[in-house]
């Protein structure tokens, strides 16, 4: 293992595997490539748990770029040609996102040159078989070459990696689209995680994580962390989901400082364990990767509204809520003149005084965020219609019905209050889609919710 494979090594799996290396279970179930659903044919399947992390970021990217930058194409139903050009542009985005600098290098990891054996051949070079060939492989034999790592183990696989530098970005589109059946097959999904990781470089990650020593994949259970998905989501390593930086106790805690492409809306936030700020709630495309307490999933939708420029309204509910960071929903009376400041308020200390009395009438000294945002930001219409259709993808087989991976579709009505004339299950999409949207219902066309897990 070279020391640059020790430094990526380290880094993913921890200090411990560059000397002991991780279970070959756990390894295994990393070990896939991206491999396109036989019934869905715009969604990728994971086969075991563990990569959502890397493949959920891909879908909603994938999403992206074949919903809003392929115009024309029967999104459900793209052809092999279009597969391929769609994920190779999307591999291509996310490594020009995590690439630092315009004069930056981007580097991928491949297989090393040098071929000595048989196996290395089979492993290390593109499939050169004609198109009416490659046309007739089933969803299975893409599958068990996706997995087939058994003769290939922790060690044997991070010996036979090397780095691939590239200088411009029409240079690493063509080699990414050379390199297509790389991604595709038995380690693509690793080699892509890897070449995003070298092209950000190990020292710039390294700087953005809050806890070093915390590798980007749990060693014991194979999760990936959230400096990871935001890794892919951002371009950036950082550890939290809030906007902008914190400071805690004299130490600096790295958020989101810019919107993202694709959002990030997850279930620990209704459980209360963390607060997703507005760079990741609200996207630029209507597309959000949805954390559970275990697994990655897309939700995603056509309707830009969703993520049209934020209102006056919603720009003093998120700066109001910076000032409210335990998301308690009131602020002391005290900050109320920075907050008017911050939305450009009129700001004089005597009507400030004015509007603290108008706002606790009963002296209580806090202010709530309803009655703020109605005396100053009234009768405000979102733009949002009332329904609009929406679709759920969850990459594991085992989570979809008969065990196909495929897109659930359904309405979601977005109400500006709780109507109990109109109140579907509560169940864990809709309590993590709570998070952006406190009254949405959701009517799926199946008879079961999708599943988080």
């Amino acid at each position: 293992m070279s020391d640059l494979t020790q430094d990526v090594v380290e880094l993913v799996w921890g200090k411990q595997a560059s000397s002991s290396g991780v279970s070959a279970s756990l390894f295994r179930r990393w070990t896939q490539g991206f491999v396109f659903s036989e019934t869905e044919h715009s969604a990728l399947e994971q086969f075991e748990g563990g990569p959502c992390a890397v493949i959920a970021p891909v879908q909603a990217f994938l999403l992206k770029n074949i919903l809003f930058n392929m115009e024309g194409l029967n999104w459900r139903n793209i052809s092999e040609e279009e597969q391929r050009s769609a994920l190779c542009s999307t591999l291509t985005e996310i490594l020009v996102s995590a690439c630092i600098g315009k004069t930056h290098s981007f580097c991928l990891a491949t297989w090393a040159p040098s071929k000595s054996t048989d196996e290395n051949r089979d492993i290390a070079e593109d499939h050169t078989e004609p198109e009416s060939s490659q046309n007739t492989h089933t969803q299975q034999q893409q599958q068990s070459t996706a997995l087939a790592a058994e003769e290939f183990g922790f060690e044997r696989f991070h010996s036979m990696v090397h780095k691939r530098t590239l200088k411009t970005v029409p240079e690493l589109k063509e080699i990414i689209i050379s390199l297509y059946d790389t991604w595709r097959n038995k380690f693509g999904v690793l080699l892509f995680l890897y070449s995003v990781i070298l092209t950000k470089g190990i020292e710039n990650i390294k700087n953005e994580i809050e806890d070093t020593l915390e590798p980007l994949i749990d060693p014991v259970y194979g999760h990936g962390s959230q400096s990871l998905i935001n890794l892919l989501v951002t371009g950036h390593a950082v550890s939290n989901v809030w906007d902008g930086d914190r400071e805690c106790s004299g130490m600096k805690l790295y958020g989101i400082h810019e919107q993202a492409s694709v959002g990030f809306l997850t279930l620990m936030e209704s459980l209360r364990y963390c607060k997703v700020g507005s760079f990741l709630k609200s996207p630029k495309f209507p597309i959000w990767i949805l954390g559970s307490e275990t697994h990655l999933s897309v939700f995603f939708t056509k309707e830009m509204s969703l993520v049209a420029p934020e209102s006056p309204s919603e720009q003093a509910r998120r700066v109001f809520q910076t000032f409210d960071p335990e998301d308690n929903g009131f602020i002391p009376d005290t900050l109320l003149e920075d907050v008017m400041k911050a939305l450009d308020l009129v700001s004089e200390p005597e009507y400030v005084n004015l509007m603290k009395t108008k706002l606790d009438p009963e002296g209580l000294g806090i202010i709530l965020l309803g009655p703020f945002l109605l005396e100053f930001f009234p009768d405000q219409d979102s733009g949002i219609p009332d329904s609009f259709p929406v679709y759920h993808y969850n990459g594991l087989k085992q989570s979809n019905h008969n065990e196909k991976v495929s897109y659930v579709e359904g309405t979601a009505l977005v109400l500006g209050f709780e109507d109990p004339m109109v109140r579907t299950d509560d169940t864990p999409i809709k309590r993590c889609l709570q998070t952006k949207w406190s009254y949405i219902e959701l009517l799926w066309t199946t008879e079961r919710s999708p599943s988080l897990n």
